[in-house]
């Protein structure tokens, strides 16, 4: 934001601290009102024909501003994404050991990325694959929605799942 003497318009459409407009003044003028009433001219509007400055405390302000944005920081939620890898032969042991970590994950609110790694030949048997990834959608329904459905990128297959809304609130 221009304040004070970096404002280059000849001529301003001026606010006072109240919020009351004092009319259309040269930017001299202004900054001379400002100046008497120990505050700073900070030009708000520049696009406007003639630009709007208003007469307020600018440290003050940016302090506020700041305050509002770390605010704002604090309520937002960061989601991690976290990866859950299968193979496409994994024993049912196996499988409810990652079942439980994915589960644990959607709970805390975060996204899963499941992930089937195919090894040697067995990228010829894609369909094991896609059945290892479909149970794990069966199984998490309760508590996520598949956000991506499963894909092959290379020797991977993989699935996006994400927190399903109703199960956020709990």
């Amino acid at each position: 934001m221009n304040v004070n003497e970096k404002i280059r318009a000849k001529e301003v459409r001026l606010i006072d601290s109240n919020g009351d407009q004092l009319g259309v003044k040269s930017r001299q003028e202004a900054l001379e009102i400002a100046n008497t009433r120990n505050l700073d001219l900070v030009l708000v509007a520049p696009g406007a024909k003639p630009p709007v400055c208003r007469i307020m405390d600018y440290g003050k302000f940016r302090y506020e501003q700041q305050k509002k944005e770390q605010e704002a920081r604090k309520k937002q939620k960061t989601i991690q994404v976290k990866e859950v890898r299968f193979t496409p032969g994994i024993g049912d042991h196996d499988f409810n050991t990652k079942l439980r970590n994915a589960r644990k994950f959607l709970t805390n609110g975060d996204k899963v990325k499941a992930s089937v790694r195919f090894r040697g030949r067995a990228i010829t048997h894609k369909d094991l694959g896609r059945e290892v990834l479909d149970r794990l959608a069966e199984e998490v329904k309760d508590i996520a929605v598949v956000e991506s459905k499963a894909k092959m990128e290379g020797r991977n297959m993989f699935m996006m799942l994400g927190p399903s809304t109703d199960s956020s609130n709990k």
